[in-house]
């Protein structure tokens, strides 16, 4: 009986949709992770040595025969994690900019006026009156 339970509440938890959420974002992150590292690692890193003209890979420091530490490539993992944070920080700057444009857009769109101004007295009255409450004289009514 416990375990029915236990069972019931935990397809109720896999079931709720900000777990599901959570799961498509780790896949989507996952292959944007590929994506990236790619851009970094075949288009940037390249550039970069052509400037810099050093592999930061290749230095390395021998303590005891054949062991050595490679802190060449830790220095290489860190300016790739720099660069990928860099970008993935462009791409979420511009993607929120559109997100901002188009909420933006959509709350231009959404504001429908419920109140005009009386031609005669100038007082707020709602927008389909035909007559002023103030100065009750009918108003003009637009053609729609």
């Amino acid at each position: 009986m416990i375990r029915r339970r236990i069972l019931y509440e935990f397809k109720a938890f896999i079931a709720r949709g900000n777990v599901m959420e959570m799961a498509v974002g780790i896949i989507i992150g996952g292959a944007f992770t590929s994506i990236v590292t790619s851009l970094v690692e075949d288009i940037i890193n390249p550039l970069l040595g052509l400037f810099g003209g050093m592999n930061f890979d290749q230095l390395h420091v021998k303590l005891l025969g054949e062991v050595t530490l490679n802190y060449g490539k830790f220095i290489t993992a860190v300016v790739n994690f720099l660069i990928m944070a860099f970008i993935v920080f462009l791409l979420m700057k511009a993607v929120n900019r559109m997100g901002d444009k188009l909420i933006k857009k959509q709350a231009e769109e959404a504001v429908v006026p419920t109140t005009k101004k009386c031609p005669f007295c100038k007082s707020e009255i709602a927008v389909d009156a035909t007559r002023c409450p103030h100065y009750t004289s009918a108003l003009e009514v637009a053609d729609e």
